[in-house]
């Protein structure tokens, strides 16, 4: 983590200041990203893109 405390948001790769999402385990998804994603439904196209993206968060802690 730096220390001025910006975030890579895991789903869409831009940078965040600390306070702009949330931290899952050792990632971070920026507020906007949350928003799509819950409101997302299963059959929508992007649906499998958020499940990669959230599985890379957590295989990047068992790594």
């Amino acid at each position: 983590m730096n220390d001025n405390r910006d975030h890579y948001c895991n789903i869409c790769g831009e940078m965040k200041a600390e306070g702009e999402g949330i931290r899952i385990i050792s990632g971070f998804i920026c507020i906007p990203c949350e928003m799509e994603m819950v409101k997302t439904d299963v059959k929508d196209a992007k649906y499998p893109f958020f499940i990669h993206q959230m599985k890379a968060i957590f295989m990047e802690k068992n790594a």
